[in-house]
């Protein structure tokens, strides 16, 4: 029974990174290729490095002391591996998983990995424009009633030039030189993997193959500009502070024509001088004499809505509590009813007092005790 931890030279509980240091070395060392070079060592390498480097397979190997079943002890790129079909080396196009290079993008390297299986790549294609985030003020009164604000904010726009094609059509094409008319350019990399071949859509035509005769002036070919733009936000009532509005197809145009981005509107309820909000109730403060908080006198209040509200102090009201007004807050977002209304009572003294008004409390006082 073959000992992949002596084969990679690790401990028996060699963490991951350990165990792909060590792989790495020893296919350094003994790749067939380089002098002094062993390929049976090599194969040993790399069969005890696709069993350990894999979480089940390893687990199943330190219970049972050998390769799970299926594996076949060559690993994915031997014979018995799913990729044993595609020759020696895994895919039969200079595939080598012992090369030490740079890593290079995962994704160039999956893009090459089709194409050597004949694979067709996608031509390269346009982004579509960026979202961006304005910001829109408010007054509390116009949370509360709704209103239509026209928002002015910069941004990258379709070129009316030349309709967001960046060139006109029918000026014709002339065939791109760096590609040769074949859109795409074929350079070599090297990663982790190996070295590859890799098919990329050519930057000068961006991947076209052929480069227009008359590019845009107005835009420099890229199909937009940045300029102002103006559109009317509807503020729904009962809007909160910070609350998101979005706006479909009215961010920042793409390249070329490609599709645009979006507009997200934050809107900022400015603070009022007089009302507090929170939620939406409403909290407001009423300068009131004692004599008639005891009295009851009827209190005419401000609204948010712009009209006057009268209440009434209650028997027994402690100015310890708010006086609550139902339904004169700030109206439900995209419901029914209104929040409430709580005033808070702050006892007016007087800087001066007669004699008579002195014998009036003192009568008072005997009077309530």
């Amino acid at each position: 029974m073959k000992d992949y931890y002596k084969i990679l030279t690790v401990q028996k509980g060699a963490n991951e990174d350990d165990i792909k240091k060590a792989y790495r070395r020893l296919a350094h060392e003994y790749h067939p290729d380089k002098s002094g070079g062993d390929e049976k060592k090599f194969k040993e390498i790399n069969e005890a490095y696709q069993v350990l480097s894999n979480k089940d397979k390893r687990s199943y190997y330190d219970r049972f002391g050998e390769a799970s079943p299926g594996m076949g002890g060559q690993g994915p790129f031997g014979a018995g591996g799913p990729f044993g079909g595609f020759g020696e080396g895994g895919f039969g196009f200079g595939f080598d998983p012992s090369n030490l290079g740079d890593f290079g993008d995962a994704g160039d390297i999956f893009d090459t990995i089709f194409e050597g299986l004949g694979m067709k790549r996608k031509r390269r294609t346009y982004q579509r424009g960026a979202d961006i985030e304005a910001v829109q003020e408010v007054t509390l009164e116009e949370a509360f009633a709704g209103i239509k604000k026209q928002l002015r904010y910069r941004t990258a726009t379709v070129c009316e030039k030349c309709a967001g094609a960046g060139h006109f059509p029918d000026a014709g094409f002339t065939e791109c030189a760096a590609c040769d008319g074949r859109g795409e350019v074929r350079e070599t990399r090297n990663s982790f993997f190996g070295s590859f071949s890799q098919v990329r859509p050519c930057a000068k035509c961006n991947g076209l193959g052929k480069i227009p005769k008359k590019i845009c002036a107005a835009c420099g070919g890229a199909g937009r500009v940045t300029g102002e733009r103006q559109v009317d936000v509807a503020i729904a009532p009962g809007v909160a502070d910070g609350q998101i509005i979005k706006l479909s197809g009215m961010g920042e145009a793409g390249e070329h024509g490609a599709g645009t981005g979006d507009l997200y509107v934050r809107v900022r309820v400015v603070p009022h001088g007089s009302f507090a909000r929170q939620g939406d109730d409403l909290f407001v403060k009423k300068e009131i004499s004692l004599v008639d908080v005891l009295l009851g006198t009827p209190l005419e209040l401000p609204s948010i809505a712009g009209k006057k509200v009268t209440a009434t102090i209650p028997e027994h009201f402690s100015l310890k509590n708010k006086l609550k007004i139902p339904s004169e807050g700030m109206p439900h977002f995209g419901g029914f009813g209104h929040g409430d209304m709580y005033v808070e009572l702050d006892i007016k003294t007087p800087k001066h007092l007669s004699s008579a008004a002195k014998k009036l409390l003192e009568e008072l006082k005997r009077e309530m005790e």
